[in-house]
């Protein structure tokens, strides 16, 4: 007996972003004006609305939060995220707690959402930020590299010496001997030397004094 199975193709795979086992949702007061939210003014914290997980899922249309039982995976909310319209806001009061505005045929609402770890209100962040990150490359990809330019594909150049030629190398560092100079010595005569010789343009050499007169 074999069994056959069918692969449905129209159904699109979500991604799991985040999950937190134990989040809080409580009741916030309306914002006031030209000020943020904070947990203190929350009333009692350890006594919210509901209590569940977290998930943040993705699919091509875009992102989602889910708060959800634990034990049977109810649906108690769901908040879309969208980085143009971010639906998420942290309190001024501390790293842990947050509010969602959750949207249903049109009409909104604001909640409270609390972890009970730092540690998990971190992940929360690091999440949001991957998926923004990645939603702004999709929106604004980068543009094409230009394409490289055509390599010619005319006949080569024949560089090498023919039967005869030559060429010469000009080494830097290596000066070219000086020319000699002719130049006068005492006696008016004039000589030729050169200049690396070592007696400075005298080559000839001094008349012996005249001798003494002999003494009788």
């Amino acid at each position: 007996m074999s069994e056959s199975f069918s692969l449905n193709m129209d159904e699109e795979i979500e991604s799991i972003l985040y999950i937190c086992r134990e989040v809080s949702v409580y009741k916030i007061p309306p914002l006031k004006k030209n000020e943020g939210h904070r947990a203190g003014e929350w009333g009692d914290l350890a006594d919210p609305l509901w209590k569940g997980r977290l998930r943040i899922t993705e699919k091509s249309t875009g992102a989602a939060m889910l708060l959800e039982d634990n034990s049977t995976g109810e649906l108690f909310a769901r908040a879309e995220y969208d980085p143009a319209r971010p639906s998420i806001e942290a309190v001024l009061d501390s790293s842990r707690y947050f509010v969602v505005r959750i949207e249903n045929e049109g009409k909104k609402a604001y909640i409270g959402m609390g972890f009970a770890e730092r540690g998990d209100s971190f992940d929360f962040n690091v999440a949001i930020q991957d998926y923004t990150k990645r939603w702004k490359v999709k929106m604004n990809p980068p543009e094409e590299e230009e394409e490289a330019a055509p390599v010619s594909t005319g006949p080569k150049k024949d560089y090498s010496l023919k039967e005869g030629q030559t060429f010469s190398i000009s080494i830097p560092g290596r000066s070219k001997p000086k020319p000699s100079t002719t130049t006068g010595d005492l006696f008016g005569d004039s000589t030729s030397s050169s200049s690396s010789s070592g007696l400075g343009g005298f080559s000839g050499l001094l008349p012996p004094p005249p001798s003494a007169p002999k003494r009788t």
